[in-house]
């Protein structure tokens, strides 16, 4: 292999003495590594922390010379090795920043002390003027525990920080909402209830992100019952929004009529179940489900969802049929009947491919890649938050779904994630549905 073809980035501390680096540098050609771009992030008084790019041949090399300068004596250490990927993420992905500059005595009076405290007076007799003084309106937090982090699972809310930032870089840029991450060193429904009813003051709004199956029913309902903003939790509902969504066009380009459809769900956790019941509040003619976990059965159940006999009755039964348990090829291309409409929607690896699916006779056939939550949660919060709702809602959900569903091109599942007037639609619908919903009442 090419010592080129394999490059990472260490970021080395050396004492801030000359010949230092010197001696990181030699051990490094000493052992055929090459060395790219040098960038110093600090210079201290006692020590320099420098990101080396390093060219070798491949992991193992690479590891033989971090050892190496992290042998050549005290003071002299790699404290960590990045690619690109990681590049990205150093030091966070989002910052507090000011919406207004202080350049006089004056900007300071009027946004600090002591005018200020007339803004505090004015919400203090009228706590609604807070949606105008401040930017609680405009606020949504993103809430862990950290149970069930991008199907890597239960990883601690620390290690899905960096999704948590992400979902707010996508509220930033495709909604204009600011979103805080807040991670909570509990998965104790009461515990995380109590803790969101608390802090909720702050915010327009919640988004539950990546809690777990089963505790994370209870969470969600609870707070919608509890709080009067939006809550949301986006792994069960974004996901369906979006699966909705991509059923209709499914749908479309199949010449299948969705009302008079009997659905499958394979698979009953948090977006089986989620997606069963966005299909039932749609109308559907029926939707049957199946999952190895009783309780979540008797959930699917419980909200006028039907149970199958088996994988193979499902199939045999059902005219569309979406998948959501995670165990690639679960689906065998003799179960495909001749006509289906088939989501196999987990990641990576697909319960069925759906070249396979196709060629096994299905009319319609898509996996994961193109089913991404992007679509719908930032224009779900920016209309729920522009018509002051309470509670996001299914009208609200469904109307979302429609507003992806209008933003398509022919031929395409769902839209391109960066197209900005996805998001712009969505955040209309809801808004008008919203809107419509408050006029009625």
């Amino acid at each position: 292999m090419d010592s080129t073809e394999f490059m990472r980035n260490l970021i080395i501390e050396t004492p801030s003495s000359p010949g230092n680096f010197a001696k990181v540098a030699l051990v490094i050609g000493s052992l055929e590594g090459d060395m790219g771009d040098i960038q110093t992030i600090k210079i201290g008084t006692l020590s320099t922390i420098r990101d080396v790019a390093i060219h070798c041949r491949d992991e193992a090399h690479l590891q033989t010379i971090v050892d190496a300068i992290n042998d050549i004596e005290e003071g002299i250490a790699v404290h960590a090795v990045t690619d690109d990927v990681l590049q990205a993420h150093e030091g966070g992905k989002i910052h507090m920043k000011s919406r207004m500059e202080i350049r006089s005595l004056g900007d300071l009076r009027r946004v600090y002390t002591p005018g200020v405290a007339n803004v505090c007076e004015i919400i203090k007799k009228d706590p609604e003027q807070a949606h105008y003084f401040t930017g609680i309106s405009n606020t949504v937090a993103i809430v862990t525990d950290g149970t069930a982090i991008l199907g890597l699972g239960n990883i601690g809310p620390v290690a899905g920080m960096p999704v948590m930032e992400g979902k707010s870089v996508l509220f930033d840029q495709f909604a204009g909402i600011s979103g805080v991450p807040i991670l909570l060193n509990t998965s104790d429904p009461d515990e995380i209830v109590n803790t969101v009813k608390n802090i909720s003051p702050g915010f327009g709004g919640i988004l539950l992100e990546d809690i777990g199956s089963p505790h994370c029913f209870e969470v969600e309902e609870r707070l919608k019952k509890e709080l009067p903003i939006p809550v949301m939790h986006d792994d069960q509902h974004g996901t369906a929004v979006v699966t909705l969504a991509s059923v209709l066009s499914a749908c479309r380009q199949a010449g299948v009529k969705l009302s008079d459809s009997v659905v499958g769900q394979i698979g009953l956790g948090a977006a089986g179940l989620a997606i069963s019941r966005m299909l039932m509040a749609y109308g559907v003619k029926e939707v049957r489900g199946i999952d190895r976990d009783v309780e979540a059965c008797n959930r699917l159940t419980s909200h006028g969802g039907t149970i199958a006999e088996s994988l193979e009755q499902l199939m045999e039964t059902c005219d569309i049929v979406v998948a959501t348990t995670g165990v690639a090829g679960l689906i065998k291309p003799e179960m495909v009947r001749k006509g289906q409409v088939i989501l196999a929607l987990s990641n990576p690896n697909a319960e069925i491919d759906p070249e396979v699916a196709l060629k096994a006779g299905a009319a319609f056939a898509a996996d994961g890649r193109l089913v991404n939550n992007i679509l719908g949660f930032p224009g779900i919060f920016r209309g729920a938050l522009n018509a002051k709702a309470p509670a996001i809602t299914y009208p609200m959900l469904i109307a979302a779904a429609l507003a992806i569903v209008d933003s398509t091109k022919s031929g395409d599942l769902v839209p391109h994630p960066l197209d900005p007037t996805v998001h712009e639609n969505v955040a209309a619908a809801v808004e008008r549905v919203a809107t419509e919903a408050a006029l009625q009442e």
